[in-house]
């Protein structure tokens, strides 16, 4: 197999991939979104909702925010504690959610979550946990896609929704390859 860069930035990685069959294709594409493990909001607890809209409705939204997860460091049991505390009239956005751990936050600030009437106040705490894209989109950390480009050959596009650089999405996405096939090594030694 070869690789060849075509285009490479912080939110976009293009490249070809030469040499590799359509199953060896997809089985990269389908690991990058479905089993890259980022940190997504994923239990919150309202203190105070005042506004029009359901406790459910605003933790969906505030679940779907990408979190930026850094490579090392973080096990699949860490729970990252955020905060929100916003009082009306305002558009509350995804840069009011604070933080306990400077190394993971919000990917983008500029997310409308929702807007709060004069005197309406929304007070919550979010905790973020590690998950799959398997599981559950809010923790996909891009968007993958390939077409064929001649015979046997690919041309990939791997766009981040902020967690990761797609580098780094890529990278992720063989270790996880890896380890499941070490998993079906074993199976296959037992037979």
């Amino acid at each position: 197999m070869k690789i060849e860069k075509l285009e490479v930035d912080n939110a976009v990685l293009r490249f070809a991939l030469k040499d590799a069959r359509n199953g060896e294709a997809n089985a990269l594409r389908r690991a990058a979104m479905g089993h890259v493990r980022c940190f997504a909001i994923d239990k919150v607890t309202f203190y105070e909702n005042s506004s029009a809209m359901f406790d459910e409705y605003i933790a969906h939204r505030i679940g779907m925010v990408p979190i930026k997860t850094p490579g090392k460091g973080y096990s699949e049991t860490d729970e990252i504690l955020f905060s929100l505390d916003a009082t009306g009239p305002v558009t509350v956005y995804s840069k009011e959610l604070a933080s306990a751990d400077k190394e993971v936050g919000v990917a983008n600030g500029n997310i409308p979550i929702m807007k709060l009437a004069a005197e309406q106040r929304l007070r919550l705490e979010g905790k973020a946990v590690m998950g799959i894209g398997a599981t559950h989109s809010k923790f996909q950390p891009g968007l993958v896609t390939f077409e064929e480009a001649g015979e046997n050959a690919f041309n990939f596009t791997v766009e981040s929704f902020g967690q990761m650089k797609p580098l780094e999405i890529v990278s992720r996405a063989l270790d996880a390859l890896k380890d499941e096939l070490k998993e079906v090594e074993k199976e296959v030694k037992k037979l």
